[in-house]
């Protein structure tokens, strides 16, 4: 992906999504592994005092900051910023992306931001607070890990990539869970390997930074991608849903790749669909 470059957005924008992320991970690790409150949304679908406590502090920060910018977070939400893209600035932060990781003490969780103007993403921030990995980008400006520059994987072919995906929380309902389950069987038959990391902020990331390959997922909020989604497009990658059209952040599915291999991953994936439509009828 060629860049044209642009003019870059205001310095403070990108400084305060870094402030905001970090400031994140250090919430995260003054209380991970320790005692914690644990309510479920769902079935499955956990949330913590932490990603409350985590939202709360960024609101504030973004009330003080910029009190004329929306923003949009996961766990207090109050209009439909969820479903439609919205005027001017708009923030939209997950706490803890990874929260059931963060909860079973497993290392695998960040704080993902993006800011949208008008419904596009201008600045991206994702910090991994266990790996001190800080993800960046500026629309038209690159991506960058802890300040180097990002650039995606050259694997030119699906049967090379080591591609990476993630399941919702309404997995357990049958139908749901036995068509996603088909899908990583029919990418793990077509790739090198297919993970499964709890955290698709980090998925997207990874993509961005050529550790993995490929990234897809059927049922994302805009939380979930809108940050990591910038970044690997700055990276050089490309980013959209699973018919091609190109990304936006209220799109539920997902294909974010290296762009070699995108093409190949949408032909892949209707060819699977085709074959369950054939079952089905």
């Amino acid at each position: 992906m060629n860049h044209v470059p642009s003019e870059s957005p205001d310095p403070l924008l990108l400084a305060t999504a870094v402030e905001a992320v970090q400031k994140a991970g250090a919430i995260q690790m003054a209380h991970f592994g320790g005692p914690m409150r644990i309510d479920k949304k769902g079935a499955i679908d956990l949330v913590t005092e932490v990603d409350v406590a985590v939202e709360r502090m960024f609101r504030a920060l973004i009330a003080e900051r910029f009190p004329d910018h929306l923003v949009l977070g996961e766990e207090l939400q109050e209009d439909d910023l969820r479903t439609r893209q919205a005027p001017g600035y708009c923030w939209v932060f997950d706490p803890i992306d990874g929260t059931t990781n963060f909860a079973h003490g497993l290392p695998i969780f960040c704080a993902s931001l993006g800011l949208e103007l008008d419904g596009e993403a201008i600045v991206a921030a994702v910090y991994d607070p266990t790996r001190r990995e800080l993800f960046t980008a500026e629309k038209g400006h690159g991506a960058r890990l802890n300040g180097e520059r990002l650039a995606v994987s050259r694997s030119s072919a699906v049967l090379e990539s080591l591609l990476v995906t993630g399941f919702p929380y309404n997995v357990q309902q049958p139908e749901v869970g036995e068509e996603l389950v088909d899908l990583f069987g029919h990418f793990l038959g077509r790739s090198r390997a297919v993970r499964r990391l709890g955290s698709a902020a980090l998925d997207l990331c990874y993509v961005a930074a050529g550790r993995l390959d490929g990234f897809y997922e059927a049922a994302l909020k805009p939380w979930d991608s809108c940050g990591g989604a910038l970044i690997v497009e700055e990276a050089g990658g490309r980013v959209s849903d699973w018919r091609g059209t190109r990304f936006q952040s209220r799109m539920p599915q997902v294909l974010a790749t290296n762009g070699a291999i995108h093409d190949e991953m949408l032909a892949l994936l209707t060819e699977f669909h085709a074959r369950r439509s054939g079952l089905t009828d």
